[in-house]
Protein backbone atom coordinates (compact mmCIF):
# COMPACT_ATOMS: atom_id res chain seq x y z
CA UNK A 1 0.00 0.00 0.00
CA UNK A 2 0.89 3.71 -0.96
CA UNK A 3 1.64 5.22 2.41
CA UNK A 4 1.49 8.51 3.10
CA UNK A 5 1.48 10.55 6.72
CA UNK A 6 -2.47 9.66 7.77
CA UNK A 7 -1.18 6.07 7.30
CA UNK A 8 1.93 6.19 9.30
CA UNK A 9 3.13 5.89 13.26
CA UNK A 10 4.10 9.99 14.25
CA UNK A 11 6.91 10.24 16.52
CA UNK A 12 7.11 13.33 18.34
CA UNK A 13 10.98 14.40 19.61
CA UNK A 14 10.50 16.66 22.55
CA UNK A 15 13.00 18.84 24.96
CA UNK A 16 14.92 21.79 26.11
CA UNK A 17 17.00 23.38 23.54
CA UNK A 18 20.13 22.07 22.84
CA UNK A 19 19.43 18.53 24.42
CA UNK A 20 20.40 16.67 21.31
CA UNK A 21 17.05 16.20 19.37
CA UNK A 22 18.35 16.79 16.14
CA UNK A 23 20.83 14.84 16.43
CA UNK A 24 18.81 11.94 17.79
CA UNK A 25 16.62 12.68 14.09
CA UNK A 26 19.63 12.48 12.29
CA UNK A 27 21.33 9.69 13.86
CA UNK A 28 18.16 7.50 13.42
CA UNK A 29 17.36 8.55 9.82
CA UNK A 30 20.81 8.08 8.54
CA UNK A 31 21.24 11.29 7.00
CA UNK A 32 21.44 15.58 8.12
CA UNK A 33 18.02 16.43 7.42
CA UNK A 34 18.08 18.76 10.89
CA UNK A 35 20.37 21.31 11.47
CA UNK A 36 22.25 20.05 14.46
CA UNK A 37 24.22 23.33 15.67
CA UNK A 38 25.35 24.34 19.51
CA UNK A 39 23.30 27.86 19.25
CA UNK A 40 20.23 27.55 21.33
CA UNK A 41 17.13 27.69 18.83
CA UNK A 42 18.46 25.98 15.66
CA UNK A 43 15.00 24.05 15.18
CA UNK A 44 12.58 27.23 14.72
CA UNK A 45 9.40 24.93 13.41
CA UNK A 46 8.60 21.28 13.44
CA UNK A 47 10.73 19.02 10.79
CA UNK A 48 8.63 15.85 9.61
CA UNK A 49 10.56 13.11 7.61
CA UNK A 50 8.77 10.04 6.66
CA UNK A 51 10.96 7.17 6.33
CA UNK A 52 10.34 2.78 6.93
CA UNK A 53 11.65 2.08 10.19
CA UNK A 54 11.74 -1.34 10.33
CA UNK A 55 9.97 -3.77 11.99
CA UNK A 56 7.53 -1.22 12.98
CA UNK A 57 7.45 -0.04 9.34
CA UNK A 58 6.13 3.43 7.85
CA UNK A 59 6.76 6.21 9.92
CA UNK A 60 7.13 10.31 10.57
CA UNK A 61 9.78 11.48 12.39
CA UNK A 62 8.54 15.02 13.70
CA UNK A 63 11.89 17.21 15.43
CA UNK A 64 10.27 20.22 17.45
CA UNK A 65 12.03 23.37 18.75
CA UNK A 66 13.14 23.32 22.57
CA UNK A 67 10.12 24.21 25.17
CA UNK A 68 12.05 26.84 26.74
CA UNK A 69 12.51 29.16 23.85
CA UNK A 70 12.38 32.96 24.58
CA UNK A 71 11.24 36.03 23.35
CA UNK A 72 8.69 36.70 20.73
CA UNK A 73 9.98 34.24 18.21
CA UNK A 74 10.62 31.89 21.08
CA UNK A 75 6.98 31.87 22.17
CA UNK A 76 5.80 31.36 18.49
CA UNK A 77 7.87 28.53 18.27
CA UNK A 78 6.99 26.88 21.98
CA UNK A 79 3.45 27.11 20.21
CA UNK A 80 4.30 24.71 17.06
CA UNK A 81 5.69 22.68 19.72
CA UNK A 82 2.88 22.19 21.63
CA UNK A 83 0.13 21.85 18.56
CA UNK A 84 2.39 18.70 17.35
CA UNK A 85 1.46 17.47 20.52
CA UNK A 86 -1.72 16.20 18.53
CA UNK A 87 -0.74 14.31 16.24
CA UNK A 88 1.68 12.68 18.23
CA UNK A 89 1.70 8.68 18.69
CA UNK A 90 4.56 8.21 20.33
CA UNK A 91 6.85 11.29 22.44
CA UNK A 92 9.83 11.10 22.53
CA UNK A 93 11.53 13.10 25.07
CA UNK A 94 15.07 14.03 25.18
CA UNK A 95 17.23 15.07 28.49
CA UNK A 96 21.00 15.47 29.12
CA UNK A 97 22.30 16.44 32.59
CA UNK A 98 20.84 19.82 33.36
CA UNK A 99 18.18 19.83 35.98
CA UNK A 100 14.63 19.61 34.93
CA UNK A 101 12.45 23.23 34.73
CA UNK A 102 8.83 23.82 34.88
CA UNK A 103 9.31 23.82 30.72
CA UNK A 104 10.07 19.90 31.24
CA UNK A 105 6.92 18.90 33.78
CA UNK A 106 4.46 21.17 32.00
CA UNK A 107 5.38 19.19 28.34
CA UNK A 108 5.24 15.56 30.50
CA UNK A 109 2.27 16.61 31.87
CA UNK A 110 0.31 17.68 28.15
CA UNK A 111 1.86 14.69 27.06
CA UNK A 112 0.15 12.39 29.57
CA UNK A 113 -3.39 14.41 29.31
CA UNK A 114 -3.30 13.48 25.39
CA UNK A 115 -2.76 10.27 26.69
CA UNK A 116 0.64 9.96 24.53
CA UNK A 117 3.19 7.06 25.53
CA UNK A 118 6.52 8.39 26.25
CA UNK A 119 9.87 7.31 26.05
CA UNK A 120 12.60 9.26 28.06
CA UNK A 121 15.68 9.64 26.20
CA UNK A 122 18.46 10.20 28.55
CA UNK A 123 21.11 11.44 25.98
CA UNK A 124 24.81 12.48 25.99
CA UNK A 125 25.70 9.55 28.04
CA UNK A 126 29.33 10.03 26.66
CA UNK A 127 29.51 13.31 27.92
CA UNK A 128 27.88 13.36 30.90
CA UNK A 129 27.01 11.61 34.42
CA UNK A 130 23.61 11.22 32.69
CA UNK A 131 23.79 7.29 33.25
CA UNK A 132 23.52 7.71 37.19
CA UNK A 133 21.50 10.29 38.78
CA UNK A 134 23.65 13.87 38.89
CA UNK A 135 23.04 15.00 42.20
CA UNK A 136 21.26 17.87 43.66
CA UNK A 137 22.34 20.19 41.20
CA UNK A 138 21.67 18.28 38.38
CA UNK A 139 19.28 15.77 36.41
CA UNK A 140 17.37 13.25 38.72
CA UNK A 141 15.79 10.27 36.90
CA UNK A 142 13.59 9.76 39.74
CA UNK A 143 11.47 13.29 38.54
CA UNK A 144 10.50 11.02 35.87
CA UNK A 145 8.83 8.54 37.95
CA UNK A 146 4.68 8.80 37.15
CA UNK A 147 5.09 10.21 33.90
CA UNK A 148 7.34 7.99 31.47
CA UNK A 149 6.78 4.48 29.77
CA UNK A 150 10.05 3.36 28.97
CA UNK A 151 13.87 4.76 29.61
CA UNK A 152 16.57 4.66 27.36
CA UNK A 153 20.25 6.04 28.10
CA UNK A 154 22.76 6.15 25.29
CA UNK A 155 24.66 9.14 23.07
CA UNK A 156 23.04 9.94 19.52
CA UNK A 157 26.77 11.13 18.91
CA UNK A 158 28.78 7.62 19.73
CA UNK A 159 26.48 4.98 20.32
CA UNK A 160 27.53 3.02 16.97
CA UNK A 161 24.23 0.74 17.80
CA UNK A 162 22.09 3.60 18.94
CA UNK A 163 19.45 3.15 15.82
CA UNK A 164 18.91 -0.57 16.71
CA UNK A 165 18.04 0.77 20.99
CA UNK A 166 16.15 2.74 20.20
CA UNK A 167 13.72 0.65 17.88
CA UNK A 168 13.69 -1.21 20.84
CA UNK A 169 13.42 1.02 23.54
CA UNK A 170 10.57 2.43 21.03
CA UNK A 171 8.61 -1.18 20.47
CA UNK A 172 7.93 -1.75 24.21
CA UNK A 173 5.77 1.18 24.61
CA UNK A 174 4.04 1.55 21.04
CA UNK A 175 0.21 2.60 21.37
CA UNK A 176 -1.98 -0.48 21.18
CA UNK A 177 -3.84 1.21 18.37
CA UNK A 178 -1.10 1.30 16.34
CA UNK A 179 -0.16 -2.71 17.25
CA UNK A 180 -4.35 -3.47 16.82
CA UNK A 181 -4.62 -2.26 13.65
CA UNK A 182 -7.88 -1.28 12.92
CA UNK A 183 -9.50 -2.91 9.78
CA UNK A 184 -10.77 -1.46 6.52
CA UNK A 185 -13.08 -4.30 5.37
CA UNK A 186 -11.63 -7.53 6.15
CA UNK A 187 -14.15 -7.97 8.92
CA UNK A 188 -17.36 -7.55 6.42
CA UNK A 189 -15.66 -8.82 3.14
CA UNK A 190 -14.32 -12.42 2.39
CA UNK A 191 -12.45 -13.55 0.06
CA UNK A 192 -13.73 -14.71 -3.27
CA UNK A 193 -16.66 -12.47 -2.22
CA UNK A 194 -17.31 -8.54 -4.11
CA UNK A 195 -17.38 -5.34 -3.86
CA UNK A 196 -18.43 -2.30 -6.34
CA UNK A 197 -16.28 1.01 -5.86
CA UNK A 198 -18.19 3.15 -7.21
CA UNK A 199 -16.14 6.68 -7.94
CA UNK A 200 -17.56 9.70 -9.26
CA UNK A 201 -15.28 11.73 -12.28
CA UNK A 202 -16.07 15.29 -11.07
CA UNK A 203 -15.06 18.55 -10.60
CA UNK A 204 -13.28 17.57 -6.73
CA UNK A 205 -11.17 14.37 -8.30
CA UNK A 206 -7.77 14.58 -9.10
CA UNK A 207 -6.79 14.29 -12.89
CA UNK A 208 -5.16 11.16 -13.72
CA UNK A 209 -5.32 9.42 -10.18
CA UNK A 210 -7.88 8.34 -7.51
CA UNK A 211 -7.75 10.09 -3.93
CA UNK A 212 -6.09 8.11 -0.95
CA UNK A 213 -9.56 6.39 0.60
CA UNK A 214 -9.98 5.03 -2.94
CA UNK A 215 -6.77 3.78 -3.12
CA UNK A 216 -6.70 2.31 0.61
CA UNK A 217 -10.22 0.53 0.02
CA UNK A 218 -8.91 -0.81 -3.45
CA UNK A 219 -5.74 -2.34 -1.82
CA UNK A 220 -7.21 -3.50 1.13
CA UNK A 221 -10.11 -5.68 -1.30
CA UNK A 222 -7.41 -6.95 -2.71
CA UNK A 223 -5.08 -8.10 -0.02
CA UNK A 224 -8.05 -9.47 1.32
CA UNK A 225 -8.55 -11.77 -2.08
CA UNK A 226 -12.04 -10.13 -2.86
CA UNK A 227 -13.19 -9.30 -6.44
CA UNK A 228 -13.27 -5.56 -7.10
CA UNK A 229 -15.16 -3.94 -10.03
CA UNK A 230 -14.86 -0.26 -10.47
CA UNK A 231 -17.06 2.41 -12.27
CA UNK A 232 -18.48 5.71 -12.20
CA UNK A 233 -22.10 6.36 -11.00
CA UNK A 234 -23.58 6.47 -14.14
CA UNK A 235 -22.52 3.12 -14.49
CA UNK A 236 -23.23 1.64 -11.70
CA UNK A 237 -27.20 0.02 -12.57
CA UNK A 238 -25.48 -1.58 -15.93
CA UNK A 239 -22.46 -2.81 -13.73
CA UNK A 240 -24.90 -4.46 -11.51
CA UNK A 241 -27.18 -5.70 -14.24
CA UNK A 242 -24.11 -7.93 -15.86
CA UNK A 243 -23.37 -9.89 -13.09
CA UNK A 244 -24.30 -13.57 -12.54
CA UNK A 245 -24.58 -12.63 -8.44
CA UNK A 246 -25.07 -9.39 -6.22
CA UNK A 247 -22.29 -7.94 -4.64
CA UNK A 248 -21.32 -8.63 -1.22
CA UNK A 249 -21.03 -4.50 -0.85
CA UNK A 250 -21.04 -0.90 -2.63
CA UNK A 251 -18.74 1.22 -1.24
CA UNK A 252 -19.14 5.25 -3.05
CA UNK A 253 -18.05 8.64 -2.87
CA UNK A 254 -20.63 10.14 -0.49
CA UNK A 255 -21.36 12.95 -2.92
CA UNK A 256 -23.22 9.68 -5.07
CA UNK A 257 -24.83 8.72 -1.62
CA UNK A 258 -28.63 9.51 -3.28
CA UNK A 259 -28.26 8.48 -6.95
CA UNK A 260 -26.07 5.26 -5.65
CA UNK A 261 -28.50 4.21 -3.01
CA UNK A 262 -31.40 4.13 -5.69
CA UNK A 263 -29.72 1.85 -7.62
CA UNK A 264 -28.51 -0.53 -5.27
CA UNK A 265 -30.92 -3.15 -4.17
CA UNK A 266 -31.63 -3.28 -0.76
CA UNK A 267 -30.28 -6.81 -0.35
CA UNK A 268 -26.34 -5.21 -0.91
CA UNK A 269 -24.75 -3.66 2.20
CA UNK A 270 -24.09 0.01 1.02
CA UNK A 271 -21.64 2.65 2.64
CA UNK A 272 -19.10 5.19 1.43
CA UNK A 273 -15.57 5.65 1.57
CA UNK A 274 -15.75 8.35 3.86
CA UNK A 275 -17.72 6.06 6.58
CA UNK A 276 -15.11 3.63 6.34
CA UNK A 277 -12.52 6.03 7.51
CA UNK A 278 -14.53 7.31 10.33
CA UNK A 279 -13.80 3.93 11.96
CA UNK A 280 -10.79 3.69 10.31
CA UNK A 281 -9.35 7.36 11.93
CA UNK A 282 -11.69 8.28 14.55
CA UNK A 283 -14.88 6.60 16.40
CA UNK A 284 -17.79 5.70 14.15
CA UNK A 285 -20.13 5.39 17.47
CA UNK A 286 -19.00 8.73 18.29
CA UNK A 287 -19.22 10.58 15.40
CA UNK A 288 -23.01 8.54 14.26
CA UNK A 289 -24.34 9.97 17.96
CA UNK A 290 -22.80 13.60 17.01
CA UNK A 291 -24.68 13.31 13.61
CA UNK A 292 -27.94 13.23 15.88
CA UNK A 293 -27.43 17.32 16.50
CA UNK A 294 -28.58 17.63 13.24
CA UNK A 295 -32.30 16.97 14.07
CA UNK A 296 -32.45 20.08 16.59
CA UNK A 297 -30.21 22.73 15.51
CA UNK A 298 -31.37 26.10 16.07
CA UNK A 299 -31.34 29.38 13.61
CA UNK A 300 -27.79 30.97 14.50
CA UNK A 301 -26.05 27.76 15.68
CA UNK A 302 -22.28 27.38 14.60
CA UNK A 303 -20.93 24.65 13.17
CA UNK A 304 -17.46 24.26 12.60
CA UNK A 305 -16.21 21.90 9.41
CA UNK A 306 -12.84 21.02 9.79
CA UNK A 307 -10.43 19.42 6.14
CA UNK A 308 -7.32 17.51 7.13
CA UNK A 309 -5.58 18.91 4.37
CA UNK A 310 -5.56 22.03 2.70
CA UNK A 311 -6.36 22.13 -0.94
CA UNK A 312 -7.70 24.61 -3.71
CA UNK A 313 -11.92 24.52 -3.24
CA UNK A 314 -13.82 24.29 -6.30
CA UNK A 315 -17.08 26.22 -7.04
CA UNK A 316 -19.11 23.34 -5.50
CA UNK A 317 -16.37 22.00 -2.66
CA UNK A 318 -17.99 19.51 -0.76
CA UNK A 319 -16.82 21.27 2.62
CA UNK A 320 -17.45 24.83 2.03
CA UNK A 321 -20.95 24.56 -0.45
CA UNK A 322 -22.36 20.81 -0.63
CA UNK A 323 -22.28 20.22 3.11
CA UNK A 324 -24.13 23.95 4.01
CA UNK A 325 -26.25 23.05 1.46
CA UNK A 326 -27.37 20.05 2.55
CA UNK A 327 -27.61 21.21 6.52
CA UNK A 328 -29.81 23.82 5.68
CA UNK A 329 -32.24 22.25 3.21
CA UNK A 330 -32.49 18.76 6.29
CA UNK A 331 -32.68 21.00 9.36
CA UNK A 332 -34.37 23.94 7.78
CA UNK A 333 -32.21 26.29 10.00
CA UNK A 334 -30.20 29.09 9.31
CA UNK A 335 -27.05 28.19 10.49
CA UNK A 336 -23.60 29.62 10.41
CA UNK A 337 -20.31 27.35 9.30
CA UNK A 338 -16.55 28.05 9.88
CA UNK A 339 -13.75 26.29 7.99
CA UNK A 340 -10.15 25.47 9.38
CA UNK A 341 -7.76 23.41 7.20
CA UNK A 342 -4.54 21.27 8.07
CA UNK A 343 -3.48 21.13 11.60
CA UNK A 344 -5.25 24.28 12.95
CA UNK A 345 -7.83 23.54 15.38
CA UNK A 346 -9.53 26.36 17.13
CA UNK A 347 -9.30 26.76 21.58
CA UNK A 348 -12.78 27.95 21.93
CA UNK A 349 -14.42 25.29 20.37
CA UNK A 350 -17.68 25.43 22.98
CA UNK A 351 -19.49 27.97 20.81
CA UNK A 352 -20.08 25.38 17.86
CA UNK A 353 -23.23 23.35 17.85
CA UNK A 354 -21.50 21.03 15.95
CA UNK A 355 -17.73 19.70 14.75
CA UNK A 356 -18.05 18.01 11.00
CA UNK A 357 -14.43 16.61 10.28
CA UNK A 358 -13.60 15.55 6.73
CA UNK A 359 -12.35 11.79 6.21
CA UNK A 360 -8.85 12.27 7.65
CA UNK A 361 -7.28 10.34 5.25
CA UNK A 362 -4.11 13.17 5.03
CA UNK A 363 -3.85 13.00 8.59
CA UNK A 364 -3.26 10.04 12.07
CA UNK A 365 -6.11 8.64 14.03
CA UNK A 366 -4.01 9.95 17.15
CA UNK A 367 -4.94 13.44 15.80
CA UNK A 368 -8.93 13.13 15.16
CA UNK A 369 -8.76 11.11 18.52
CA UNK A 370 -7.55 14.19 20.05
CA UNK A 371 -9.70 16.01 18.37
CA UNK A 372 -12.80 13.89 19.41
CA UNK A 373 -11.79 13.96 23.08
CA UNK A 374 -11.53 17.76 23.02
CA UNK A 375 -15.00 17.96 21.68
CA UNK A 376 -16.13 15.76 24.16
CA UNK A 377 -14.67 17.70 27.23
CA UNK A 378 -16.55 20.53 25.83
CA UNK A 379 -19.50 18.88 25.65
CA UNK A 380 -19.53 19.53 21.21
CA UNK A 381 -21.20 17.18 19.33
CA UNK A 382 -18.98 15.73 16.08
CA UNK A 383 -19.11 13.64 12.90
CA UNK A 384 -17.91 13.59 9.86
CA UNK A 385 -18.35 14.12 5.82
CA UNK A 386 -19.95 10.84 5.30
CA UNK A 387 -22.25 10.50 8.04
CA UNK A 388 -23.42 13.89 7.71
CA UNK A 389 -24.32 13.41 4.08
CA UNK A 390 -25.95 10.13 4.96
CA UNK A 391 -27.92 11.42 7.75
CA UNK A 392 -28.98 14.48 5.55
CA UNK A 393 -30.16 11.91 2.58
CA UNK A 394 -32.14 10.40 5.69
CA UNK A 395 -29.51 7.04 4.54
CA UNK A 396 -27.53 6.63 7.42
CA UNK A 397 -29.05 3.33 9.11
CA UNK A 398 -28.64 1.90 5.40
CA UNK A 399 -24.90 3.14 5.46
CA UNK A 400 -23.15 1.74 8.48
CA UNK A 401 -25.32 -0.96 8.62
CA UNK A 402 -22.26 -2.99 7.48
CA UNK A 403 -20.55 -2.21 10.44
CA UNK A 404 -23.29 -3.31 12.78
Amino acid sequence: MRQTKGNRLHIGFFGKRNVGKSSVVNKIIGQEISIVSDTLGTTTDVNQKSMELLPIGPVVLMDTAGIDDVGELGKLRVEKTNEAISRTDVAVVVFDNSPLIEADFKLLEDLKKAKVPILALLNKADLTDVMENSGADGFKQEELDGFVDGVLKASAKCDVDFAAKFKEALIKILPEDFVADIPILSDIVKPNEMAILVIPIDKEAPKGRLILPQVNVLRDLLDIGAVSVVCRENELEDAIFRLSAPPKIVITDSQAFKKVSEIVPKNVLLTSFSIIFARLKGDLKTFIKGAGKLDNLKNGDKILILESCSHHAVEDDIGKVKIPNLIRKYSGKNVEFEHFSGHDFPSDIEKYSLIIHCGACMTNRREVLNRINLAQEKNVAITNYGITIAKCLGILDRAIEPFA
